[in-house]
This record gives structure tokens, C-alpha cells and sequence, in this order.
């Protein structure tokens, strides 16, 4: 496997194609149409500083990001957050396509609003597989703000330059939020689905030695049994029961403490131990703030 290339810079990416040098040194739009026609990333792994949010049109190839290759589609955004290793293979790209890549420095952002809240944003956390899918419509309206920040870089900086260009990433991104809670909601039977191999996970993993030998079932566990990211699997759902990943496995935890403390004589630190908590005080700290009460006060009250 090759080294790692690491993008500091929009500079330095335009400098990697020979493209022209960028008009704003932190934020830039690449429309695919104007990059080389194929781009070979074979046996190339690389990793950036910047955001990079891109929408894949009129483009066919292979994109590698984390454990998962993903053949995408028209229609396709990928969202990537800082020192995020990717890799490819050879991209080949239509001359008429519509795509583009809006690149930007964390620098732009950092004394914004956005700088503070884009954390929340889960999706630059997903997994390459668990891309977002846009209707015709919904490309048309992002589009639509990607050539305002365009047009707003490429004229004459002023003192209000850099608060519309945020303005404009930060709808994007409330955008695609939005994009996703439909793109989730479409899905309702197939998400259930994964409701259920994720309580079956839960329940296969406490009828085993994982406890004992793993401790608590931890999101990115769960996500990797499943092949999901942690961040989509949490997404998912609350979206379908109202709880998150870590709320769901707590409240397993803590039914599933129920019964023992009700159906066996074992000791509290025992009970805590065999659901794979390392010290019994957390344990308490866990059940208590669940029931309201502890575990021994849930044991004589019952």
C-alpha cells in the first residue's frame, strides 16, 4: 500500500491536477467537467485539512473510504471532513457532466457559527456506502447555492464576502439534513429491518461470553457487526424509534438487569460484572439514572 498523500491546501490540490490556482485560498468550487477527463487514483490513498462536500455526476469509477468501495451513482453527494483517508481507482469523467466539489479550509469557518455547530452535521461521518441520494430537484436547489458561492468568491471580496459564503454552506448542509431525514424516511421498511438485526445483535451479544471478555456493546461495535458508521446507525435510529444507538444499548443494558436482579440471587457487583460493566459503581450510576432508583432499591421494592 502507497503512503498517504495529505492535501494541506486548496493550492496544493489544484497544483496535484495542474489546474489554475485558486481564486479564494480557502473555499473553491471544482466543476468535474473542467478536471482532467480521467484521473487514475489507483493505489492512491489520500487525506486532506479541508471539507470537501461533492456531488457525483456524469462520472463513473470507484471510490474507497474506510472499510467499505462504492460504485456511485448520478445523483450521489459524498461529504468529507479533515483527515479522512480516501482512496479510488480511475475516474472517468463525462464532459457534459453537472457534478462538482466544493472544497473549504476550516479556517473559513472557524470564528462563525458554523465553526461551532458543523460537528452536528453527522453525515461527514457516514460511511461512502451510506451516501446521500438526490432527486433531480433537490441536485437543481444545491446547485443553485453552490453558484452563489461561486459567483461570490469570483467578484470583487468585501467585508460581507466571507459571512455569505458560510451563510450559503451552512443551507447546504441543512439542506442535505433534510435530504436525509427523507432519504430515511423513503426507507422506513429497510431501516426497519436494520431495527431488528441491531436488537438481535444486542440479544445475541449478551447470551454470549462478549461481556465478560469485551465489556458494554460499544456504537462503533454495533456499526461494524452491522456495516454501518456509528453516526449513520444512531441516525437511523432515531429516526425510527426516537433513540439513539447508545440509547437503546442502555436501555437493553438495563432491562436486561432487571430480570437478573429479580430472577437470580446474585450480588449487584456480580450482575454489573456479567453485563460487562468493570466496576459495579457504574453500573449503579447507570441503573439509577434510568429507574430513579438503584439497583438494591429496585431489588427490595420488587
Amino acid at each position: 500500500m502507497s503512503d498517504i498523500i495529505n492535501i494541506k491546501s486548496i493550492t496544493e490540490f489544484t497544483n496535484i491536477l495542474e489546474l489554475p490556482p485558486p481564486k479564494h485560498p480557502l473555499v473553491s468550487v471544482f466543476n468535474l467537467k473542467d478536471l482532467p477527463h480521467i484521473v487514475d487514483y489507483n493505489d492512491i490513498r489520500y487525506t486532506s485539512d479541508l471539507f470537501m462536500i461533492s456531488l457525483k455526476d456524469g462520472i463513473t469509477g470507484t471510490i474507497n473510504y474506510g472499510r467499505n468501495s462504492y460504485d456511485f451513482s448520478d445523483g450521489t453527494m459524498i461529504f468529507m471532513k479533515p483527515n479522512q483517508v480516501m482512496s479510488g481507482a480511475k475516474e472517468e469523467i463525462d464532459p457534459n457532466s453537472k457534478g462538482w466539489i466544493l472544497m473549504f479550509h476550516p479556517d473559513l469557518i472557524r470564528k462563525s457559527e458554523l465553526g461551532k455547530t458543523i460537528s452536528s452535521y453527522g453525515f461527514f461521518d457516514y460511511e461512502v456506502h451510506e451516501a446521500l441520494h438526490l432527486s433531480e430537484e433537490e441536485q437543481q436547489t444545491i446547485t443553485e447555492l453552490i453558484r452563489k458561492i461561486e459567483k461570490e468568491y469570483s467578484q470583487n471580496i468585501d467585508k460581507h464576502s466571507q459571512k455569505l459564503i458560510i451563510s450559503n454552506i451552512e443551507l447546504i448542509l441543512d439542506y442535505c439534513m433534510r435530504y436525509y431525514d427523507r432519504q430515511f424516511y423513503v426507507r422506513t421498511n429497510l431501516n426497519q429491518d436494520h431495527v431488528s438485526e441491531f436488537e438481535q445483535l444486542l440479544k445475541e451479544y449478551f447470551t454470549s461470553d462478549k461481556p465478560s471478555e469485551l465489556g458494554l456493546p460499544t456504537v462503533k461495535y454495533c456499526g461494524e457487526q452491522l456495516n454501518m458508521s456509528p453516526n449513520y446507525l444512531s441516525d437511523l435510529l432515531k429516526k425510527e424509534t426516537g433513540k439513539n444507538a447508545k440509547d437503546h444499548i442502555y436501555a437493553f443494558v438495563v432491562n436486561k438487569a432487571k430480570t437478573n436482579l429479580l430472577g437470580t440471587t446474585h450480588s449487584v457487583s456480580e450482575i454489573a460484572y456479567n453485563l460487562g460493566f468493570d466496576y459495579p459503581q457504574h453500573f449503579s450510576k447507570l441503573f439509577k439514572s434510568k429507574t430513579g432508583v438503584t439497583p438494591v432499591q429496585y431489588r427490595s421494592q420488587n
